[in-house]
């Protein structure tokens, strides 16, 4: 990708329910999850095509996530986080990711607590 800046695809708040927790407990039931995403990637072909074919099909990449997160388990939301940015990051068409996961009623008198993360396809260091 060269130096301009990126176009945006964000996903809201998709929820699913998966098994996380690293207490014994948090892993007898499944929990409610919502991941947020913003795919950072050069859609101009697409803008002046209008052709599903020239962007990201979110659709299915949704479809990949929820695969995943709905059955595997986790222990720590920050890995659950890596994996979906992984798949994002499959998607040849996505440079960057922002990825949030939000563990709903993780704490007593919060609404969630959240990881986000962002990832480059050229990343790989920790």
């Amino acid at each position: 990708m060269s130096s301009r800046l990126l176009d945006r695809i964000q996903i809201k708040q998709l929820m699913a329910r998966t098994y996380v927790g690293f207490k014994e407990w948090e892993r007898e039931k499944q929990q409610d999850v919502a991941i947020s995403l913003i795919l950072y990637a050069d859609l101009r072909v697409a803008c002046r095509s209008d052709d599903v074919a020239d962007t990201i099909d979110y659709k299915e990449l949704k479809m990949k996530i929820l695969k995943m997160v709905e059955n595997k388990r986790f222990l720590l939301i920050e890995k659950m986080a890596a994996d979906i940015a992984d798949i994002c990051l499959a998607e040849p068409r996505v440079a960057r990711v922002d990825v949030v996961v939000d563990k709903l009623s993780a704490l007593r008198f919060a609404k969630s607590v959240s990881v986000a993360i962002t990832r480059e396809r050229d990343d790989d260091t920790p």
